[in-house]
C-alpha cells in the first residue's frame, strides 16, 4: 500500500512544515470548464495589481530555498513562479480542470499547491533530501537530469524518479496530470508564519471543488511534525 513519507531529517530542519493532503481516487478532469476559469482570472486580475515580493509566506519559501542551498531567485518556488507569471501579464494556460483549481488555490491563499498522478508512482511519495542518484525528466520533456546531493525532492522511492526538484520548483513529466488521469495526490504547503488552519483551508476548499467540477472521489488527510507519513490507499 502506498504511503506518502515526510522524511525525519526534513523535520529536523524544518521543524514547521505542515503539508495538507487530498488523496482523489477516481474523478473526471477535462480539457476546458468555464465555470472554473471564471474565477481563476479574476484571482489572477486581483495579484496582478498587487506588490507581493515581500509577503512573509513567499519570503519564508525563499529563506527555505536558501537553507538547503537553492538560489529561490534563480529557482523559484512553485508559488512565485506562478505570480512572476501574473505580473509579466500572461496569467497562465488552462491545462485541466485539476491543474487549473490547484493554480487558483495557490495563488489565492499563497501556497505551493501541486499534485501527482498515482498510477505513474511505483512506491511511497517520499520528501526528502536528495542522494544525487534520482532520476528527473523536467515536465515536457528534455534530458535526464540528476539533483544535488541535499536537496529537497520529492519522489518515487522505488523507481528513484522524481516528482518535483527543489522542494516544489519544477514538476517531474513522468507523474503529470493529464485529461486522462484519474488517481492523485495534491499538496498543499506551508512553512513558517503559515498556520495549520490555513493549509487546512485550502486544503478543504479545494477538495470541495474538486468534488464540484470533477466529481471527485476522495479523502483529506495532514503531514505535520508529529504526523510523518499517510497511508493513501491506492
Amino acid at each position: 500500500m502506498k504511503r506518502i513519507i515526510i522524511e525525519d531529517d526534513i523535520f529536523r530542519v524544518f521543524p514547521d512544515f505542515k503539508r495538507g493532503i487530498i488523496v482523489v481516487k477516481d474523478l473526471k478532469n477535462s480539457l476546458a470548464n468555464k465555470r472554473i476559469k471564471k474565477p481563476l482570472n479574476k484571482e489572477i486580475e486581483k495579484r496582478s495589481k498587487e506588490d507581493l515580493s515581500h509577503h512573509p509566506f513567499l519570503k519564508a519559501w525563499d529563506e527555505v530555498h536558501l537553507k538547503f542551498g537553492s538560489d529561490p531567485n534563480k529557482f523559484p518556488p512553485s508559488i512565485k513562479s506562478l505570480l512572476n507569471r501574473i505580473k509579466r501579464g500572461g496569467g497562465f494556460p488552462f491545462v485541466n480542470s485539476v491543474v487549473a483549481l490547484f493554480n487558483y488555490i495557490s495563488i489565492k491563499y499563497l501556497l505551493p499547491c501541486g499534485g501527482d498522478d498515482t498510477e505513474a508512482i511505483k512506491g511511497n511519495l517520499r520528501l526528502g533530501f536528495a542522494s544525487g542518484k534520482e532520476i528527473f525528466i523536467p515536465l515536457g520533456g528534455g534530458e535526464e537530469e540528476h539533483p544535488e546531493p541535499g536537496e529537497v525532492i520529492y519522489f518515487d522511492d522505488q523507481s528513484l524518479k522524481i516528482m518535483c526538484r527543489r522542494w516544489n520548483w519544477r514538476n517531474g513529466d513522468f507523474s503529470k496530470i493529464s485529461e486522462n488521469t484519474r488517481r492523485i495526490v495534491i499538496n498543499i504547503d506551508g512553512i513558517g508564519v503559515v498556520s495549520l488552519a490555513l493549509i487546512e483551508e485550502a486544503r478543504d476548499e479545494l477538495a470541495k471543488l474538486l468534488i464540484e467540477h470533477c466529481q471527485a472521489i476522495l479523502f483529506t488527510g495532514l503531514l505535520d511534525q508529529g504526523h510523518r507519513e499517510i497511508e493513501i490507499g491506492i
